[in-house]
């Protein structure tokens, strides 16, 4: 199969997880070790979240305010891109020795006028309490939202139209390079009068990887994050675990808009518009995910929603 895995931010650096790149590297090597052991078996695509990370990389450029202007959000997302990139194809490379492995720098083309530009809705950098979130509104002018029992700040996320390097993408994947893509679900970019420019903005990793998944005849997205699969009602006693769903059935579920949400919509769309599976669970249980033993499977041939 060709399989696309997108890697989830807080997969990467889990909640409440300082933010260093020692425990950054060791969830990577997790990660690579686990998909080491697919290769052979299958063809692969990986993209990442990036929301702690250009979170931190903001909170590093906001530092410097007063000796130089804050580096907008497309550029930090380009700097997230290199940063996880590089670890990633390192680790790759000593689970996998003499594959080829490459990193795309990764633009995808938004709308300027896209209402969400003007709706701040996803998730970056640390989390913080109630007390600190409140502080930090007051102070820098954020906007802060409840992310769980945690609070983090969100900037506006315009829906992914194009991926500007498919093209690319689709030669290197075509002949059996495994591609780091769409990192932090790509740079933000406008075109206006044949011009490309950045946006100040934060694309979602997961609608990103949906579209790419659906353009390069992907027959398996994966995303791995923080949980083993889609819960209702996460983190209450009434809380069920979701095996496997139907996508429209999925979609009519009450979930939060947080970040479980736009996890569902991207994997449903894909299973929609492609006919083919798609598997939101762990980072620990991606070879499992692939056999159909762990995570909650989306596919149009299941009948409702199955519960574990």
């Amino acid at each position: 199969m060709r399989i696309l895995i997108a890697l989830g931010g807080n997969a990467l650096l889990k909640r409440g997880e300082a933010m260093t790149a020692e425990n950054q590297r060791r969830n990577i090597v997790i990660a690579c070790e686990a998909i080491s052991r697919l290769d052979g078996k299958h063809q692969i695509i990986i993209s990442h979240g990036n929301g702690p990370q250009v979170g931190l990389l903001a909170l590093q450029s906001e530092s410097y305010a007063d000796k130089v202007e804050p580096y907008p959000f497309d550029v930090l997302g380009a700097e997230s891109q290199g940063m996880i990139g590089y670890m990633l194809e390192q680790e790759l490379r000593n689970h996998m020795p003499g594959r080829q492995v490459a990193c795309l720098l990764t633009q995808v083309e938004v709308d300027i006028n896209d209402p969400a530009v003007k709706q701040p809705n996803k998730f970056i950098g640390p989390v913080y309490d109630e007390e600190q979130a409140k502080k930090l509104m007051q102070e820098k002018g954020w906007i802060i939202k409840p992310d769980g029992k945690y609070y983090r700040r969100v900037v506006p996320s315009p829906q992914p139209l194009a991926i500007v390097e498919i093209e690319t993408l689709r030669t290197l994947v075509n002949n059996d390079v495994i591609v780091i893509a769409g990192g932090g679900g790509g740079i933000p970019v406008t075109t206006l009068s044949s011009q490309s420019r950045g946006l100040e903005a934060v694309i979602d990793k997961d609608r990103c990887c949906s579209l790419m998944a659906q353009q390069l005849d992907v027959d398996l997205l994966i995303i791995a994050t923080d949980v083993s699969r889609v819960f209702t009602d996460f983190g209450t006693a009434d809380s069920k675990a979701i095996k496997a769903a139907n996508p429209h059935a999925l979609l009519e579920m009450d979930f939060p808009a947080g970040s479980m949400w736009p996890k569902i919509q991207a994997t449903c769309e894909f299973s929609i518009n492609s006919g083919r599976s798609a598997v939101i669970g762990s980072l620990e249980d991606i070879v499992d995910m692939v056999d159909g033993r762990a995570g909650t499977l989306i596919n149009k041939d299941i009948d409702g929603v199955a519960f574990h």
